[in-house]
């Protein structure tokens, strides 16, 4: 029943979110920035609408640790395809997100990415990882917060332990000169990958950490932040 609650959700929000999709590439005509946001909105909205469908307990911990005044980089953990929903339903400034090329295939939802201002990266292709950081940072000048995967990939293994994080994702706040929100996804799997095809209602914890700022001393960011996602991890997985 859950799953097929979900399907509905997304099968309404590919027809009536069209003409929302079409205002805001007009507004993006004037403003990409805030083409940008609207798009944030109207996908904030809709995710929160999927989680309720999928019975999903959502717990939001640290929203109030983000800095309001300049955008950030938002590192989080990767177990599930369910953790980008996550994010944008909980995600507590304008955002936009860094992902793998091939989503740029997914019909209607590409074109959300588009106007969200996504950055699209291919890593078979080494000079992509540079375009994609010098893009970013810019956005982040102009505003925008970045949602990234420091893994590079869903971690299907374990809980509490995150897969190495890629030091390239940091280049992102070093060149802006952003702070870095650590952030812990907990339990996100159990939604749908631990009992594919079906969606479950579980318990689901999110945690904004305070900022971290690499650009200030720390050259080699990857392992303290890590390390803090590390240990957010492990005091969830005590209270679920």
């Amino acid at each position: 029943m859950r799953t097929i609650s979900v399907i509905l959700v997304f099968i309404l929000f590919f027809i009536i979110g069209l003409p929302f999709l079409a205002a805001g590439f007009i507004v993006a005509c004037f403003s990409k920035r805030a083409g940008a946001v609207f798009a944030g909105s109207v996908i904030r909205f809709s995710c929160r609408a999927v989680l309720a469908a999928a019975g999903v307990k959502l717990r939001v911990i640290g929203s109030d640790r983000v800095p309001r005044e300049r955008a950030v980089l938002y590192t989080f953990n990767h177990r599930s395809y369910f953790d980008a929903v996550i994010c944008c339903a909980t995600a507590p400034s304008s955002y936009t997100f860094i992902s793998m090329a091939s989503m740029k295939k997914v019909p209607v939802i590409n074109l959300w990415m588009v106007l969200m201002r996504c950055l699209f990266l291919d890593r078979s292709r080494l000079r992509d990882g540079r375009r994609v950081i010098y893009e970013g940072a810019e956005l982040i000048k102009e505003g925008l917060s970045i949602f990234i995967a420091p893994e590079g990939r869903i971690n299907p293994n374990s809980e509490t332990e995150p897969l190495p994080f890629k030091e390239g994702s940091f280049m992102l706040a070093r060149i802006s000169g952003c702070p870095v929100i650590p952030v812990a996804i907990s339990n996100s799997r159990s939604v749908f990958e631990a009992q594919f095809p079906f969606i479950k209602s579980v318990n689901v914890i999110i945690e904004y950490s305070y900022p971290v700022y690499p650009a200030q001393g720390n050259r080699n960011p990857g392992k303290e932040i890590r390390d803090k996602v590390k240990s957010m991890l492990v005091k969830h997985n005590k209270e679920i």
